[in-house]
């Protein structure tokens, strides 16, 4: 039994922990609970033959650590400055995974040693990272292009409705015609993949357990009719 769970002895009853259990929102893709440490952000984990890449930071726990270390991680990305948690540190050493972050935020990661990119990183043929600046500088998304296709979406692209995503201009935007350009950039970038589901990194209370938005790159386009 891990020191840090919350068990409640109960005669004849399961014991469960105070921790949410991760979910499986696919086949291969899992969703944590909203985590404080990131403003309520959410990760995922993304089962690939490959190796497994790990989607911004869950909530430190050995809960949530031994899930990982159960299935693997090999890459942690981390997809803005407000996925990084402040066990960080703690996540690499614990998965010893390397670490993923576009350059111009590369700095909060003192001794970490990331790999950082410009524009673009390719984990996989069918697997890679963009840069999407706007929300923040180095705000960028992740693409993986089984099940239909899918878009890692950060905060550069969050729910506003059930079944309805956008970009948002929050008081923590960095440039909001910046990240309008990046919508732009992404549409073209993603025009002859194919795009099922977006799978945002926060406000993931709008997607009413489903944990993904449908038609991905036809909502991209409602966003450029929006603001075109």
């Amino acid at each position: 039994m891990h020191s840090d769970l919350n068990f409640t002895e109960n005669t004849g009853q399961t014991l469960k922990p105070q921790y949410k259990e991760p979910k499986f929102v696919l086949e291969n893709v899992v969703a944590f609970p909203p985590n404080k440490d990131i403003l309520g952000g959410t990760s995922y984990l993304l089962l690939h033959p490959k190796g497994n890449i790990l989607i911004d930071c869950p909530f430190w726990a050995d809960f949530y650590r031994d899930f990982c270390l159960s299935r693997g991680v090999r890459y942690l990305f981390l997809t803005s400055r407000n996925g990084i948690s402040k066990h960080i540190g703690n996540w690499k050493k614990a998965l010893n995974c390397e670490l993923v972050i576009q350059e111009q935020e590369a700095y909060l990661l003192p001794n970490l040693a990331p790999i950082t990119f410009v524009e673009e990183y390719v984990f996989y043929e069918d697997c890679f990272a963009f840069w999407t600046p706007g929300y923040s500088p180095g705000s960028s998304c992740l693409y993986y292009e089984k099940n239909g296709g899918l878009l890692f979406s950060g905060r550069h692209l969050l729910p506003v409705g059930e079944g309805k995503i956008a970009p948002l201009r929050l008081p923590k935007t960095f440039h909001w015609p910046i990240q309008l350009r990046s919508v732009r950039k992404l549409a073209a970038r993603l025009q002859n993949l194919p795009l099922s589901y977006i799978l945002p990194g926060a406000n993931t209370g709008y997607l009413r357990g489903k944990g993904y938005i449908d038609h991905g790159y036809e909502q991209i386009l409602q966003i450029l009719e929006t603001y075109k």
